[in-house]
């Protein structure tokens, strides 16, 4: 999986992180039913958000069935979500994937830079197209913005400014994020068609913008230093952004992110609050402690392999790495795709874990429930 918003029951009131895990299976279940087992790979984070979107924007629950025990959560059963917005949520991470995947095997990365594992590759990228092209379909959503999305940043990316029609200069940070900004707006504003709430579109594509934006820059963060030794293009380097101008360009894209979000007509907006609201801003936090201490040490209270983990506990070589990790990829193909290290399972001690804060809103009445704790679905309960 990948993706930016990735949060824990550490971090989640348990009544959200059960909504976050019904979201989560169901888009693993929905990938395994329409597409096979193989397809279960893309589970993504972020294209998550739009089935939690699509939710939050009816007045009522989104209908769930029951699973059968998974491998993955310690082979218990689950109510995951069955709706429009976790087939929307599966078509757009088919459409992401396979971006992500004709964008590596042209680079060359790694593997791909062999000859048999980019034909396999571009000929798994060209179904998964293909499949989130026809699901999209059946749900009234124009992919295009998405599937235009890699071949407008490579073309950004590779083609030298004089040869673009029009230019002088290379392209600015900005239009280097657009079509990932595009794209997740499209995503975004569709989720307003299928709850039926026409007049959200506005606020949805300027929250798609705004996260599209951070989940670009942040991605470009991560891996500065380790494009800069492999000479890999990273669009911080190509512009000259150094760290402090990417921070502010990174709080201007979380403001109007909170602001879009505080725009919405949301009958449910506990989940879409702490997820697009406080998970991406503990993102951009983590995301730059990491860079600014790279090859010095790590971030206090964040040992290095695994920055999710909750302060205090370094990962031990079981929680990471060799024939676990090995182990762990391959079980993605037959059970949920999702993997939680140990540390995730200790929570004797996690607070919020004794309250069931389901039926507060984010950082409103949650406050009354949990006062003052560090990792509740609240930013320490400064309500504003």
């Amino acid at each position: 999986m990948f993706g930016i918003v990735r949060p824990c029951r550490h971090v989640l009131c348990k009544g959200l992180y059960a909504d976050w895990m019904g979201h989560l299976c169901g888009l693993c279940l929905a990938l395994r039913d329409e597409h096979g087992h193989l397809s279960r790979l893309v589970t993504n984070y972020d294209g998550l958000l739009v089935s939690v979107l699509t939710e939050a924007q009816s007045p009522t629950s989104t209908s769930r069935r029951r699973a059968g025990p998974c491998a993955l959560r310690g082979f218990k059963g689950a109510d995951v979500v069955e709706s429009e917005g976790v087939r929307l949520a599966a078509s757009v991470s088919l459409l992401l994937a396979a971006g992500k995947v004709s964008d590596h095997v042209a680079d060359g990365d790694g593997v791909y830079a062999r000859r048999p594992v980019a034909a396999g590759a571009t000929r798994l990228a060209g179904r998964w197209s293909s499949a989130g092209t026809a699901m999209a379909g059946t749900l009234g959503f124009d992919p295009t913005p998405l599937t235009a999305a890699a071949d407008r940043q490579a073309l950004l990316e590779r083609v030298p400014a004089q040869a673009l029609p029009g230019r002088s200069a290379a392209p600015g940070l900005r239009e280097l994020t657009g079509p990932t900004e595009d794209a997740v707006a499209a995503a975004f504003a569709h989720t307003a068609v299928l709850a039926g709430k026409l007049h959200n579109r506005e606020a949805l594509e300027a929250a798609g913008r705004g996260f599209g934006k951070l989940a670009h820059l942040i991605d470009a963060v991560e891996d500065l230093a380790d494009d800069r030794a492999s000479g890999a293009y990273n669009p911080l380097a190509a512009t000259g952004t150094g760290l402090d101008e990417a921070r502010r360009h990174c709080d201007a894209a979380h403001a109007e992110l909170r602001a879009a979000v505080d725009g919405l007509d949301l009958p449910r907006p506990g989940l879409t609050r702490a997820l697009l609201v406080r998970e991406t801003s503990s993102a951009v936090s983590r995301a730059f402690a990491i860079a600014g201490t790279h090859g010095t040490g790590h971030p206090p209270g964040h040992p290095p392999g695994d920055p999710g983990a909750p302060p205090g506990r370094r990962p031990s070589k079981r929680d990471t790495g060799g024939l676990l990790s090995l182990a762990c990829a391959a079980l993605t193909c037959c059970t949920c795709g999702l993997y939680r290290p140990a540390w995730d399972e200790d929570r004797e001690g996690s607070f919020c874990e004794r309250f069931d804060c389901s039926g507060y809103d984010c950082c409103s009445n949650c406050c009354s429930c949990c006062p003052g704790e560090d990792g509740c679905c609240c930013d320490g309960c400064g309500c504003d």
